[in-house]
């Protein structure tokens, strides 16, 4: 693999704690497709690892709470029809999916007014737009 995947700044996935798993895949690939493990099933630990802050692993465990099973996070890659790119595709979607959970939560929105000129520059232009569309009316027209 040509890993190290960074999650986020220095945290990158650990290998050591990354269990691999290879199996026939389905789909195009002639006869190759039925003697080759291509399909890769990638799994981590989130539950267990020490690779993560104590605070993002809380926050990656809580936002990945419907796709774990016991605490482990799976990913499934056969859209290559080599090994290899599923491999990397998979550790590369695992890496992705542990930035998006650990991500600190958006700031909270501030709420704010329009101003007054703004809305009723609005309101002037809409109302020059309804009369520019009215004098379009049937005035000048013989049918």
């Amino acid at each position: 693999m040509s890993g190290p995947y960074p999650i986020r700044g220095a945290v990158v996935l650990p290998e050591a704690e990354l269990v691999w798993r290879f199996s026939r895949s389905s789909g195009p690939g002639g006869q190759h497709v039925n003697t080759s493990d291509s399909q890769v099933e990638l799994r981590f630990d989130l539950a267990a690892t020490k690779a993560l802050p104590p605070v993002w692993k809380e926050r990656a465990l809580e936002r990945l709470a419907s796709r774990l099973v016991g605490g482990v996070l799976s990913v499934r890659s056969s859209e290559h029809r080599s090994q290899w790119r599923n491999r990397e595709a998979a550790a590369v979607r695992l890496a992705a999916l542990l930035a998006e959970a650990t991500a600190p939560p958006p700031k909270p929105r501030r709420a704010t007014r329009i101003p007054r000129g703004i809305n009723e520059r609005r309101l002037r232009e809409k109302k020059a737009r309804a009369e520019t569309k009215r004098g379009r009316g049937r005035a000048g027209r013989d049918w």
